[in-house]
């Protein structure tokens, strides 16, 4: 069996190789005449996958690695009976780790206190409900937006999207979808920032287009919003250099780039794949994780104020700052050449572990729960 996978998987290769010979190649190098002679695709969000690319291919079955499927024509691949697998949720802890680190950065930049504050959580699926539940753990009130959830539960929690324009946090985590009553395309727009309250900090880390970025810079550039914080960008890779240049934090579309994340979504789809042809899946996820280079932190006592306690854990395992930096050199690159400092940034992304993977010692009991709240181990300082 022959593979095609976008060489940003780590342990594709490895993986793979137990059920057919492996080649990689940058994902926005998959074209018709690499796959012609494939029996199986494996892909990120950065390749198309239509009729375009497979018509004439052998291809047979198709694997993306990622939560969203916005880039695979599912119409295509069933009617041509090409097998399909995507990884909901693999990825959903990386990304709501992303927000927590942002909003911990944020306030310290600002000088505000989460304790608190309301954040309005826009799209409550994979990603947004572990959000949510993180936010809670901070203290912060949540405000849900979802309308296919709340046709589907009717609950009440889930509320319209104008009940959160008063919140003193906006984040995005939707799908990005282009017509239907749930068209999330621009969702962003003129009018939405209009109707938030002012001093609003908004957070994008679903899809570029969810937002309108002429419309977004037309907000910050007023003073309407008081931070901004884009992991996610229209026309990646060619992203807006002047919007860079005005956000608190950008950062090259790396929310959800945890090693443990990236994992998880290459096994969802290998095992897929076994399950499609009727092979035996010989790997899972501990076979390919680690140790990771951050197992322990202890707390001094005179660390300092709780919220200064969690961002200061947080930032020895993920510092969000680091990947913010990396982002504003695409300043100093030519026009030409920015496309590919993006994509360069996401293909050799460093190792992240999440927050599970270390233990916490010598918290106070209220910020102990907290970090426990965020994902965090607690060890008794006794124990360890």
């Amino acid at each position: 069996m022959n593979i095609i996978a976008d060489e940003n998987m780590p342990f594709v290769t490895e993986c793979f190789s137990s059920i057919g010979e492996v080649l990689t190649v940058s994902g926005r190098e998959i074209t018709p005449k690499v796959v012609a002679d494939k029996d199986v695709l494996l892909v990120r969000s950065v390749t198309p996958v239509n009729e375009d690319l497979l018509a004439g291919s052998r291809v047979k079955f198709v694997g993306t690695a990622t939560i969203g499927f916005e880039h695979i024509d599912i119409d295509y691949l069933k009617d041509n009976n090409i097998g399909f697998a995507s990884a909901p949720g693999s990825n959903a802890n990386s990304a709501a780790e992303y927000v927590i680190a942002a909003l911990l950065d944020i306030g310290q930049k600002h000088n505000i206190n989460l304790k608190g504050k309301s954040i309005g959580i826009i799209g409550v699926g994979k990603v947004g409900s572990k959000v949510a539940k993180k936010c809670t753990a901070l203290a912060m009130k949540t405000y849900l937006n979802d309308p296919p959830l709340h046709r589907e539960t009717r609950d009440v929690k889930y509320l319209p999207l104008e009940d959160l324009y008063d919140c003193d946090f906006i984040t995005f985590h939707t799908p990005l979808t282009f017509e239907g009553i749930d068209k999330t395309f621009h969702l962003a727009d003129e009018k939405f920032f209009k109707s938030l309250k002012s001093g609003c900090i908004f957070i994008n880390a679903s899809r570029g287009g969810v937002v309108d970025s002429s419309s977004l810079k037309e907000a910050i550039k007023s003073g309407k919003m008081r931070a901004t914080i884009l992991d996610v960008w229209e026309d990646e890779p060619n992203i807006d250099t002047e919007l860079l240049q005005i956000v608190d934090i950008g950062t090259p579309h790396i929310a959800g780039y945890s090693l443990d994340g990236k994992i998880a979504g290459m096994i969802m789809i290998y095992k897929a794949a076994c399950e499609y042809f009727g092979l035996d899946a010989k790997f899972d996820v501990e076979d390919f994780l680690p140790k990771p280079s951050m197992p322990q932190i202890k707390i001094k006592p005179t660390s300092g104020g709780e919220q200064e306690v969690l961002l200061n854990v947080v930032r020895q395992v993920y510092d969000i700052r680091e990947d913010d930096a990396k982002l504003r050199r695409i300043l100093k690159k030519s026009a030409q050449t920015r496309g590919t400092f993006f994509d360069d940034l996401r293909k050799n992304y460093p190792i992240r572990r999440e927050f599970q993977n270390t233990n916490v010692v010598l918290a106070t009991e209220l910020t102990s729960k907290k970090l426990e709240g965020i994902g965090f181990k607690i060890a008794n300082s006794q124990s360890v």
